[in-house]
């Protein structure tokens, strides 16, 4: 309304305002006496204008500090996501499985000869009927020669055998090794676990899939006079580039074997179980938490909020002038009627 007012009076030509505020005068001074007018409407005016100025400041200043804290937020928006950036979280999902893909085991026996090799399930392992003595090798293997990928100069003898697959039914591969004399204080045997047993069969070039296999796995030990006993299982994990690496994760348990031979023997005996831990095969990856369309969002309201508080404090700063003109101005028209 003060507005319109404002707009009002100042399309009225100047001659017809004058007349207009001669006319008003003399109603006035009819009307009203001189002392009335003279002071206690315009001090009302003023009270009422003064209080609109503090309360305009007021929400000004209010403004300015909402403004402020936008442009705080926008700052640690932006940090928050430039480090999450820089610091991916690690993301580790449990897959179920009933078979697995059977896996390769490496043995590098060195003197040692294998006696025998069986499947089986329930973790039911029957006593050896004749320890020391050859049986059946009822296990898929395969024997192959490979130069060393360290040194290229040195030849290597691996036997792989095929792993266990069946989870459902705890299968297990049971080996047993013979080693018949040793110049050494202790005896071992070397072992590596690969991902596929089937890749390794398929493979054109074993040499080279066993030298891939050596270079990226580690290998482990187990020794002679005991009954080693191998849980194994699977992780997989996903490069920034999309490639997958897989490796695994083994609990062993070792039990000693009591040589119930009849004669004394100097030989070493090597049993060795392979099972799966559990059904599970675990896959990690890293995952950047830091969700540009969510940070896109937040801005945007945030520089929405600025423009608005922006506009409002133009349009309060304009209001505050304009008031203090129409304010003036009657000043000046009360004093020019009084005087």
């Amino acid at each position: 309304q003060l507005s319109e007012d404002v707009e009002r009076v100042s399309e009225i030509p100047t001659d017809e305002r004058e007349g207009e505020m001669e006319v008003h005068e003399d109603s006035s001074s009819a009307i009203l006496p001189d002392g009335e007018l003279g002071t206690t409407t315009p001090s009302l005016r003023f009270s009422k204008t003064c209080l609109k100025n503090v309360f305009s400041v007021i929400l000004l200043f209010i403004y300015l500090l909402l403004m402020a804290v936008a442009v705080f937020l926008v700052y640690q928006t932006i940090s928050d996501f430039r480090e999450k950036l820089k610091h991916p979280v690690m993301s580790v999902t449990y897959k179920e499985v009933s078979l697995y893909d059977a896996p390769g085991i490496a043995f590098y026996p060195g003197k040692a000869r294998l006696l025998s090799c069986k499947h089986h399930y329930y973790d039911h392992i029957p006593p050896l009927i004749n320890p020391g003595q050859p049986g059946d090798i009822e296990c898929t293997t395969q024997r192959i020669n490979y130069t060393d990928p360290f040194t290229n100069q040195t030849m290597k003898y691996a036997l792989v055998v095929q792993g266990p697959r069946d989870v459902k039914k705890r299968e297990l591969v049971f080996l047993q090794f013979h080693l018949n004399e040793t110049d050494q204080d202790f005896s071992a045997i070397d072992y590596l676990l690969f991902s596929s047993f089937q890749e390794f069969v398929s493979s054109p070039e074993k040499a080279k899939f066993m030298k891939d296999c050596e270079s990226s796995y580690s290998s482990w030990k187990f020794s002679g006079g005991f009954r080693t006993w191998v849980k194994m299982s699977l992780v997989k994990t996903k490069e920034e580039d999309g490639s997958e690496t897989v490796e695994f994760k083994q609990e062993t348990s070792v039990v000693n074997y009591i040589d119930q031979r009849t004669k004394p023997r100097s030989d070493q005996l090597f049993f060795v179980v392979f099972e799966w831990k559990d059904p599970f095969i675990q896959t990690v990856q890293d995952i950047i938490t830091a969700n540009p369309w969510n940070m896109i969002a937040l801005l945007c309201g945030i520089f929405l909020a600025l423009f608005k508080a922006a506009d409002f404090a133009k349009l309060s700063v304009k209001w505050m002038i304009k008031i203090r003109r129409r304010h003036l101005k009657r000043t000046r028209q009360v004093t020019n009627h009084i005087s």
